[in-house]
């Protein structure tokens, strides 16, 4: 099990257009192979850059990733933002990975509060090539709900290689293939997390672009569903 303490960063690295990522993090995090593809990184964000982001964050009061397209960015929030969304992430994945990013569109999904039912065993659909969640919470509980397991089948939370605690400086990044389950055990309130992912093709990201927008709508209209 991951330490449950918070990494603090020095200033190398945060050479991206937002300046706060620091992408010499995940390029001296180490690839594991097994079950699958995926790298965990610590020292990303520093714990005071990870509450200012927090600090700026869009008022999401609903459970579940929403677009970033359908939110307000700014301050902090942008910033990381703007890294995220930066061709040198792109690169940085393409270097740790082997496969090309840097043409591939992209889609960033922001989430503020989780539910119960939240993080079932699963594995992402074959128009994701890519996915990186970027953790900004300031403490856990070790209990271990709410932090991702990289599992070794489909079936049995307990079968796992490796569990990423959800704290600031965190992220786990893997390719998708047909064996890459995860998931993390039921957890309820505040998960400050961000979702990047790297799509097959522009047509999907219009589609999930779309049917993320529908989301983030009718929970507009009835915030009591």
């Amino acid at each position: 099990m991951a330490d449950m303490t918070i990494a603090e960063p020095d200033m190398a690295g945060k050479t991206g257009p937002g300046g706060l990522l620091n992408f010499d993090a995940l390029r001296s995090a180490r690839m594991r192979n097994t079950p699958y593809n995926y790298f965990v990184a610590e020292g990303a964000l520093s714990a005071g850059e990870a509450a200012d982001v927090r600090r700026d964050y869009p008022a999401i009061n609903k459970p579940g990733y929403l677009p970033l397209s359908r939110l307000e960015a700014s301050g902090e929030f942008k910033r990381l933002m703007d890294d995220l969304n930066s061709p040198e992430l792109a690169q940085v994945l393409t270097d740790k990975f082997g496969v090309d990013f840097t043409e591939k569109p992209r889609m960033i999904t922001v989430r503020r509060l989780s539910q119960l039912s939240d993080g079932p065993i699963h594995n992402d659909s074959k128009s994701k090539i890519l996915t990186m969640l970027t953790y900004l919470n300031a403490e856990w509980d070790g209990t271990g709900a709410g932090c991702i397991r990289v599992l070794n089948g489909p079936k049995d939370f307990e079968d796992f290689t490796e569990e990423v605690p959800p704290l600031a400086g965190y992220v786990f990044a893997f390719l998708r293939d047909d064996h890459s389950w995860h998931g993390h055990l039921p957890f309820e309130g505040e998960r400050y997390v961000v979702q990047t992912t790297f799509l097959t093709s522009q047509e999907e990201l219009d589609r999930k672009e779309k049917r993320g927008g529908l989301q983030y709508f009718l929970k507009k209209l009835n915030p009591f569903q």
